[in-house]
């Protein structure tokens, strides 16, 4: 059985719209694309990598794959993670595309959740979800996440699309790794523990 990753750039308050620019999403008005860079370091970098090793495919949503479609092919071959992203294999979840020029993509057929489950079951390494918020919310309502991998940045935007919305399944998590840069971002990697448990004092 393949592990199934969420790798998200997050701000602390939870917000994981576009990290990368600040023309990378604007959808519903919002006004901070471009967050992350101010509140990164090396030692980010150097985390995702790693994350990226045991992995030989990513899961997409549509948006995530445009985004990433008219980046990389073209990106600086010096910069390490141009041709991991272009060598990786890409399967992407959509309703509205009809072909995928970015090589090495395969666009899921039918159900997605059934598509997730079958990809699964299939040979191979462990697949990393980047970005694509609608698209882990729908793999979280199906109980397809094995792992988080998150970095929590040390910044507050206050709106913006969040990885955990309002009507997130309640569930425990189990920190497998947790660590803080000195830039101040928490490098976690959590895995699903069932129901969350409750007390009181």
């Amino acid at each position: 059985m393949r592990k199934l990753i969420i790798c998200t750039f997050l701000t602390l308050d939870g917000v994981m719209q576009a990290p990368g620019g600040p023309d990378e999403d604007v959808h519903s008005g919002f006004e901070h694309g471009g967050w992350q860079k101010p509140v990164t370091d090396e030692e980010v970098g150097t985390a995702i990598a790693g994350w990226y090793e045991p992995s030989d495919a990513m899961l997409l949503g549509r948006k995530t794959y445009e985004i990433f479609a008219s980046y990389w092919p073209t990106a600086d071959p010096g910069n390490p993670f141009t041709d991991r992203m272009n060598s990786m294999h890409k399967y992407v979840a959509s309703r509205t595309l009809t072909s995928l020029g970015w090589q090495n993509s395969t666009l899921l057929e039918g159900d997605v959740a059934d598509a997730v489950r079958e990809l699964k079951a299939s040979e191979g390494g462990s697949i990393n979800v980047v970005g694509s918020g609608d698209l882990a919310q729908t793999l979280m309502r199906h109980s397809l996440v094995d792992e988080y991998r998150l970095t929590i940045h040390p910044v507050i935007i206050g709106t913006g699309k969040r990885l955990f919305a309002d009507g997130a399944i309640p569930t425990a998590l189990e920190p497998v790794s947790v660590s803080t840069t000195k830039s101040g971002t928490v490098l976690g990697i959590y895995r699903p523990n069932g129901k969350p448990g409750y007390g009181s004092y």
